[in-house]
């Protein structure tokens, strides 16, 4: 009779001790769901941030280009203490995407919007080559993967003038892979949209011509 009593004693305090123990667990899971939901929307909001500066960038160069008395005016600084300038924009009518290029590139300009980071300013002879972000979403270049060949990719330069390009080639190689920067152009205008495929960690390459 006592060893009875005895073991339903000690089932007793296992059932109290694995209670708490899936309490603990429980609310420890909460407080893990909760720092990265915190983390994640803070990271979006920021994000968003980021790309409505490229709006504003856009806008205000726009409206520089329009009313400006210079003929030959070219770029327009984005601070006084930077180096970096709106030296034209991108519209791809298929994907709904219209943003300003920026003249240089590092990590905080590509939060900001496309940027330049090889081959000539816009429209020039060469391979322009244009960088942006893929964040999975509608944003900068997301949707360059539903690019067909054939389709229009508009670039003005900082004189307002226009060349449509037209797209050739599409595809993904590893990170390490700078061929499609090359210079080779036969004297032809020509750029390269270049983006991350999150899930396997390739770029995803664009290229298109007149």
């Amino acid at each position: 009779m006592n060893q009875i009593l005895f073991t339903n004693d000690n089932n007793s305090k296992n059932n109290r001790k694995n209670v708490k123990n899936l309490k603990l667990i429980f609310f420890t899971s909460l407080i893990v769901i909760f720092f990265s939901l915190s983390y994640y929307i803070y990271g979006y909001i920021i994000s968003n941030k980021k790309e409505n500066m490229s709006s504003i960038l856009l806008n205000s160069f726009n409206i520089q280009r329009l009313y400006s008395d210079e003929n030959n005016y070219t770029t327009i600084p984005l601070n006084s203490n930077e180096d970096f300038f709106v030296i034209g924009s991108i519209e791809i009518p298929s994907i709904q995407i219209n943003y300003p290029i920026l003249s240089d590139v590092n990590n905080e300009l590509l939060k900001i919007s496309p940027c330049r980071f090889y081959g000539p300013y816009p429209n020039e002879n060469g391979n322009l080559c244009i960088a942006a972000h893929n964040y999975d979403d509608n944003r900068f270049f997301s949707n360059l993967n539903k690019l067909n060949i054939g389709d229009k990719i508009n670039i003005y330069d900082s004189n307002n003038s226009l060349i449509s390009y037209y797209v050739y080639n599409k595809y993904e190689t590893n990170k390490n892979d700078t061929s499609c920067t090359s210079q080779n152009t036969y004297g032809k205008k020509e750029i390269t949209l270049v983006t991350c495929n999150n899930l396997n960690g390739n770029r995803l390459i664009v290229k298109a011509k007149q």
